[in-house]
């Protein structure tokens, strides 16, 4: 397989859109213009550019959030001219940011895409990153490891004494973030994981593009990616026949696949396949036995994400029951596991977000190879 860095992924969207993107270094300052640069498809947050700075509302940040969370960008340029109500903000930020934390590796290839990386200068869980310039950036000690998620070190953040923290979490206990926040520094939580569709979980790029205060370009690469992927969409839809699809692996006793509301379902039918469990409620996993998998994807044509499995033998080691799929005998089962990062960090949940488009073409190129016959898959792989 050809493995591609982030930086070759994005280059070429970043060299078709320079043209559009030469005066990224002057603040954006007609209303008019900037009224366009909103949100389309995520629905966890938004952009409002139409007063004097821009102001993102981050409406779902976690799971049964009660709280909406406010933000205001004030460019640095008009710090001196612009009185505001403090207390109405969660936090106020002077962009463009020079010095900034984030938390997840979701936030990675947004940086990287914008010009940003080079800002970032501290990761919880720095093993996790998978992009080859941050990786040289971590080795040369212009990234900092900041510990864990749950438990940053906020000694070394308050050294740093960063513009911003972009924070992941999964609920309102966030006792260090509440820390940091009185010492000074803004806290901006993300919730790009909290997004349903593709294209969803791929426009929180535009949250990067106010810090950056590169709202344009962050707009173009967006559009780029979503024309991209509409057009897999549709040529998708071609395909004469729709193969049945199962996913997911036992845990213990359990078998985990997504829900057909999820994500990963949207994928599926985007792909133009049958998934068998496409009509069941809910946007997470859900949790069956063995039996109940069994009689209903035992005759599926494709078996998609089989957990952490990357070869036919681990599956065998671990269930021989795995063995009665017809996609295991039918070798039809493909991982997006075995493909990782110099520090074994997976491509898929770090530049998969950002990138729906190559998601999609993958599975096409799997469910329908007539279509697509040239391509190489980026995060898929036939199980070994």
């Amino acid at each position: 397989m050809n493995k591609i860095n982030l930086r070759t992924v994005f280059i070429a969207l970043t060299v078709v859109l320079l043209s559009s993107c030469k005066n990224e270094k002057k603040p954006e300052v007609a209303p008019p213009l900037r009224a366009d640069l909103g949100v389309e498809n995520a629905v966890g947050f938004t952009i409002d550019n139409t007063g004097a700075f821009p102001v993102i509302k981050v409406t779902n940040p976690w799971p049964n959030a009660e709280k909406e969370f406010v933000y205001a960008f004030i460019p640095k340029d008009k710090l001196a001219q612009i009185t505001y109500p403090k207390d109405a903000y969660d936090a106020v930020v002077t962009t463009p940011i020079e010095n900034i934390i984030v938390t997840s590796t979701t936030h990675v290839p947004a940086l990287e895409v914008l010009g940003g990386l080079e800002k970032l200068s501290g990761f919880p869980d720095t093993k996790y990153i998978s992009s080859m310039p941050a990786r040289q950036m971590i080795a040369n000690g212009r990234i900092k490891e900041l510990g864990n998620n749950e438990n940053l070190n906020t000694e070394m953040v308050l050294e740093i004494q960063p513009d911003a923290i972009i924070g992941f979490a999964i609920n309102n206990q966030n006792t260090n973030y509440e820390l940091l926040q009185k010492s000074g520094i803004p806290v901006l939580f993300n919730g790009d994981w909290m997004e349903q569709t593709p294209l969803g979980k791929a426009e929180w790029l535009k949250f990067f593009g106010v810090l950056l205060n590169k709202q344009k370009m962050a707009d173009s690469v967006f559009q780029t990616i979503k024309t991209s992927y509409t057009k897999v969409k549709a040529l998708a839809q071609k395909a004469t026949h729709r193969p049945t699809v199962l996913s997911g692996s036992l845990y213990k006793d359990v078998w985990y696949l997504p829900a057909g509301e999820s994500w990963a379902a949207q994928f599926l039918k985007d792909a133009n396949a049958q998934y068998l469990w496409s009509e069941t409620k809910g946007t997470g996993s859900l949790s069956l036995s063995l039996e109940t998998t069994l009689e209903k994807g035992k005759n599926a044509d494709f078996w998609i994400s089989p957990g952490q499995f990357t070869t036919y033998s681990e599956l065998t080691s671990a269930n021989d029951h795995y063995a009665q799929f017809s996609a295991f005998s039918n070798r039809s089962i493909h991982t997006f596991a075995a493909t990782k990062g110099p520090a074994d960090g997976l491509l898929y949940y770090e530049l998969g977000p950002q990138r729906p488009d190559l998601i999609l073409k993958d599975l096409v190129h799997i469910f329908h190879p007539e279509l697509l016959p040239e391509y190489v898959p980026y995060f898929f792989q036939p199980l070994r």
